[in-house]
């Protein structure tokens, strides 16, 4: 019994839950001193940040965006691509500075074992986002090594700074190497926009997905609508992959 009420009581002690709880007491309170339209809107705030912190909504949002892509079995290539997903800047770490994010780190993983399967180098791809932050690229390559790829069969594109110059960095990369058929390794809910921003590059890639959230037997218990700062978090990566994606059908 107290192990429940532990499990209960500590998600609303802690973000989200304790913005929940703030925001629907001041609902309450702006409620009872007769500021209606204030209070329902602080308490409507608070149901859409719970409903976004829970595990269904997040799983549905993020099913559409996995949908469709799997993993092959016998993926055919000459080179695998290797999206970063954000990295720990200048922290201590085993091999030097600097480490993946966890995004990162689960794209790496299945490069390095997809390159030793398949004997195929790896052309990792992202820069420095902003002045004076480590390109991605170069921590990542290093990690790639650690995990037993050849460092000569890594290739580090550090400028690109977005998804769309991934692509545009890498189609130059892959010309002047003369690879033809690019394997592609990012999370499975960044291959929709990431596919899309490769089209726009003019290279065709091989989808392989790494990093699925999301699958259709699961079942859900009390725990699940809890609020959670890891679903929030992943309702936030979708909503920010919907909007990339409308961006590049827009062509904005």
């Amino acid at each position: 019994m107290m192990f429940a009420l532990k499990k209960f009581v500590t998600p609303f002690l802690i973000p989200p839950g304790i913005i929940i709880v703030v925001l629907f007491l001041i609902g309450i309170w702006l409620c009872l001193r007769k500021t209606l339209r204030g209070g329902l809107a602080a308490m409507m705030l608070a149901v859409t940040l719970w409903l976004l912190a829970t595990g269904p909504v997040s799983e549905l949002l993020l099913s559409p965006l996995e949908r469709g892509f799997h993993i092959p079995r016998s993926p055919q290539g000459d080179v695998i691509i290797v999206l970063g997903g954000g990295i720990h800047d200048r922290v201590p770490d085993l091999t030097g500075s600097g480490t993946p994010s966890g995004d990162s780190l689960a794209r790496l993983v299945t490069a390095a074992r997809a390159s030793r399967r398949l004997h195929l180098p790896v052309l990792v791809s992202g820069g420095e986002v902003f002045a004076g932050r480590t390109p991605e690229a170069e921590i990542d390559k290093r990690f790639l090594t650690d995990l037993g790829v050849a460092a000569n069969m890594v290739i580090a594109e550090v400028k690109s700074r977005d998804t769309l110059e991934n692509a545009q960095r890498c189609q130059e990369i892959l010309k002047r190497h003369g690879f033809r058929n690019p394997l592609l390794v990012t999370s499975a809910y960044h291959m929709h926009r990431s596919v899309i921003a490769f089209e726009k590059a003019g290279v065709k890639v091989t989808p392989l997905p790494a990093q699925f959230m999301v699958f259709p037997e699961r079942t859900y218990i009390w725990a699940d609508l809890l609020p959670d700062a890891g679903d929030l978090r992943a309702s936030a990566t979708a909503i920010r992959e919907y909007i990339g994606i409308l961006s590049y059908k827009l062509n904005l």
